[in-house]
């Protein structure tokens, strides 16, 4: 799996990266090698939650997929 990453150099010095693709995925780092090391950690812990499907009464289908 391919991930596009933003990473903003920090004002307090360092680095913080974002996923767009996974809403409220990002992490930081005070030199680029810790965010890269932070950024496969936070991707993994973002990917790993479970999120409790809508209830809208109406009958779905529950799905298992690989990424």
């Amino acid at each position: 799996m391919k991930l596009k990453v933003v990473v903003h150099e920090a004002e307090e010095g360092g680095f913080w990266a974002e996923v767009p693709a996974i809403p409220g995925c990002a992490t930081q780092g005070e030199d680029f090698e810790t965010l890269l090391a932070n950024l496969y950690e936070a991707v993994e812990g973002c990917l790993s939650v479970d999120v409790e499907p809508a209830r809208d009464g109406k009958p779905g289908r529950v799905l298992e997929i690989a990424v």
